[in-house]
């Protein structure tokens, strides 16, 4: 089994049963190893608070969801936003203009890469799928 790197967008799709939901379970479900940013936690809680502030989920819901995730991802491995990711994602990323946290969702890609060669990345934010293959990162 590989190891999955997991995207904001992908945890918000499933959170928020998008369509592709059951595309991001079976994804996990197929990697023993899950890893991500840590932002990850931060982007999550903040997509939830909005989600209800905007009446795409009741309070029930957001609490829901929120235990959901914190159930999910208590195994996941998550690395801090340190000196080398900070110094990788404010260089030039082969396909511009991507925004500071996808920035930092690559980075930290590259970073557990070096770790886990097996790593295939999970997003459907064209900013950061765009930019793996020429990172040399692998699509799940």
């Amino acid at each position: 089994m590989s190891t999955l790197y997991i995207e904001t967008s992908a945890v918000l799709a499933w959170l928020l049963g998008e369509p592709v939901s059951h595309r991001v379970i079976d994804t996990i479900n197929r990697h023993e190893t899950i890893v991500s940013s840590v932002s990850l936690i931060v982007e999550t809680g903040r997509a939830l608070i909005r989600a209800e502030t905007e009446g795409i989920i009741d309070a029930g819901g957001h609490q829901r969801l929120k235990g959901l995730f914190a159930e999910h991802s208590n195994g996941w491995s998550y690395l801090e936003i340190n000196s080398l990711i900070r110094k990788r994602a404010a260089k030039p990323f082969p396909i511009e203009p991507i925004r500071s946290l996808d920035a930092v969702h690559l980075s930290t890609a590259l970073e557990f890469l070096q770790i886990y060669p097996d790593l295939v990345v999970l997003s459907f934010d064209k900013r950061i799928i765009d930019n793996l293959v020429p990172l040399g990162l692998n699509c799940a």
